[in-house]
């Protein structure tokens, strides 16, 4: 047994971040991703329990970002977590989600199956990402029609940078004791979408909207993203319960976690703004 990590989706929004840390701390990692491209990774692909099982060889924790194509987590992420536990992997961290409580849908499956039988664990469930404007779905829109779509109305978020959440998943990964919890990330304030665009226009010097859906409307526009019929209904949901109060909190888990305060919007904005 070495003291190797695993770092699944190495290459993905908080993964990409979870290694660079890593490697800045001189740990011993290998990146599960299914295309390999460099020495220090490895094949690994959800959809392939078989061939993923090699990579979990000398692996003492595991960073598990659980596959984006799929609803049906607990159908398709424990099998290979069990290959793990068989090939001596002692700690998990997963990334979940602040709205998917132990035992709810997606990711909310495997942590239940964590908690039952794995003997370290640690479940991380940040809030929305600061990244979703910079990276993902608001990104095209801001740029091209100085607009952000949401069903969110005026609900508020504790939105989070993902670089915070990868150093929530390093001291996870490397603290002596295994926390063995569920611990909810959020930035250090809760903001509407209204107020992102705000902070968006100040700093572009251009008018960003807000622009209100209702949930019909957000799930049309997720599938013309790209999104299946099913997963765009949850996206769209959460947007509902988001509407509602869902995420309107702040937490200290980061600087728990971590020992330092999370990034503002603000200060992301700032950093990120050339992307707009």
């Amino acid at each position: 047994m070495t003291d190797r990590i695993l770092v699944i989706g190495g290459t993905g929004k908080t993964g990409r971040y979870v290694a660079e840390s890593l490697k800045a701390k001189k740990v011993t990692f290998r990146i599960g991703t299914r295309n390999p491209r460099e020495t220090n990774h490895v094949s690994f692909d959800w959809m392939n329990p078989t061939a993923s099982a090699p990579a979990f060889e000398g692996v003492r924790a595991a960073y598990v970002v659980a596959p984006t194509n799929t609803s049906d987590h607990e159908k398709v992420v424990p099998p290979i977590l069990e290959t793990a536990l068989k090939a001596g992997v002692q700690r998990f961290v997963l990334l979940s989600a602040s709205s998917l409580e132990r035992g709810g849908p997606m990711m909310g499956q495997v942590h239940d199956w964590l908690a039952l039988n794995a003997r370290e664990w640690t479940v991380l469930r940040p809030t929305w990402f600061m990244q979703n404007f910079s990276e993902q779905q608001h990104l095209p829109t801001i740029r091209e029609e100085s607009a952000i779509y949401s069903a969110t109305g005026e609900g508020r978020v504790g939105f989070i940078d993902t670089a915070d959440i990868a150093e929530c998943a390093v001291a996870a990964l490397l603290s002596e004791q295994s926390a063995n919890s569920d611990f909810i990330l959020t930035g250090p304030e809760a903001l509407s979408y209204s107020d992102v665009a705000a902070q968006l226009s100040k700093v572009l010097a251009r008018k960003i909207d807000h622009v209100q859906l209702t949930l019909e409307q957000l799930i049309e526009h997720l599938k013309r993203g790209g999104l299946p019929q099913e997963y765009a209904e949850i996206l769209a949901g959460m947007d509902i319960n988001i509407s509602q109060g869902s995420e309107n909190r702040v937490t200290s888990c980061v600087k728990d976690l971590t020992g330092r305060a999370p990034q503002s919007m603000q200060a992301f904005i700032l950093r990120e703004k050339q992307v707009w």
